[in-house]
């Protein structure tokens, strides 16, 4: 299950690691995170936004999103 803070997570953190080090997560490419659930999403909270990420995607959600860049992420 996720909640409000995960939502601000994928609007402002960025990806920690790899080819899109830097990048928010909401910025990262549909098949970019296909790739990564094929190869296994890491383990934790990372995986758990990479996996919501791609749902809000593969539905057409990403506008949902749009109005959370820039807010305050809670730790």
């Amino acid at each position: 299950m996720f909640n409000q803070d995960d939502l601000l997570a994928l609007a402002n953190m960025a990806m920690p690691f790899g080819k899109y080090q830097g990048k928010v997560l909401m910025d990262l490419p549909e098949d970019y995170l296909l790739w990564f659930q094929g190869k296994g999403l890491p383990e934790g909270r990372l995986g758990m936004l990479l996996g919501l990420c791609l749902e809000i995607k593969i539905n057409g959600l990403e506008g949902v999103l749009e109005p959370m860049r820039n807010k305050s992420v809670r730790a």
